[in-house]
């Protein structure tokens, strides 16, 4: 069993499927200090056990997303300038971690999805979106001020421009509105949200783990994300996937009319 130094972060592991649950309902989903450095230990566990072929972060049932950082501790740990660098510090670590983790990672947004919220999506492989989910950056609303480093995920995910308009005005964008610009992939009606995260989300952890492997850092290093590998890095990864048991049971298993039941190696 997974367990978080943050009782505000559950984590559940089934059918291969590894769930992170955010669970601060007293500030609506916001992250605290804590959470953010519980985040990247947690990914590391979950990347190191063999349970999990996929990770999916979302809130706590009948909870939004994330409602961002938790502006309480604006006035303690970001009062000051090296007081708000450390803080960035940890945010970014638990993007980098979401976003170099080994396993794919997907984004279950329901609700608010503000500020850090849309660093934490962002870091994520792939967004889904139930019809309530709202994304907003209030950052000048509070005279915060993001670094490169946090940025970074945002303009891969939707582009210089929506970043700039985003960050300039505060306004929000509707689950519709965040499908349009390429944010979230795909936006589903409350009553089918669930089934379609946990289907979809099984359906991923079924298929080559290495082959999935390959393709996601390939991808990261094509978009030029932080941590990628060099195009060297991925042709080994790509190679050893010719060179594996899965690449022969997926020949087999297609050769058959037969479901593939890959192991990862």
């Amino acid at each position: 069993m997974i367990r978080s130094s943050s009782p505000k972060l559950r984590v559940d592991i089934d059918d291969g499927v590894a769930r992170i649950f955010i669970d601060n309902a007293a500030k609506r989903n916001a992250f605290d200090f804590e959470m953010w450095q519980a985040l990247p230990s947690v990914i590391r566990a979950i990347d190191a056990d063999p349970r999990a072929r996929v990770l999916v972060l979302g809130g706590e049932s009948n909870l939004p997303f994330c409602s961002g950082a938790d502006i309480s501790e604006f006035s303690t740990l970001r009062a000051t300038s090296d007081g708000g660098r450390a803080y960035e510090a940890a945010n970014v670590a638990a993007f980098d971690a979401l976003s170099q983790s080994t396993k794919p990672t997907f984004a279950a947004i329901a609700g608010f999805c503000f500020g850090g919220g849309v660093g934490l999506a962002a870091a994520c492989d792939v967004r889904l979106g139930r019809e309530d989910a709202i994304f907003a950056i209030p950052a000048v609303k509070l005279g915060v001020g993001y670094p490169p480093a946090a940025m970074r995920y945002v303009v891969a995910t939707m582009g210089a421009q929506r970043a700039f308009d985003l960050f300039y005005t505060a306004r929000r964008l509707t689950a519709q509105e965040a499908f349009n610009i390429g944010f979230i992939a795909y936006h589903y009606s409350k009553g089918e949200f669930d089934s379609a995260v946990m289907d979809m989300a099984r359906a991923v952890a079924q298929n080559a783990p290495l082959t999935i492997l390959a393709a996601k850092s390939a991808i990261r290093t094509a978009a030029f994300l932080p941590g990628a590998l060099t195009l060297e890095e991925c042709e080994i990864l790509a190679d050893a996937c010719f060179d594996s048991a899965d690449y022969v049971e997926g020949r087999n298993a297609f050769l058959n009319k037969r479901t593939p039941k890959f192991i990862g190696k």
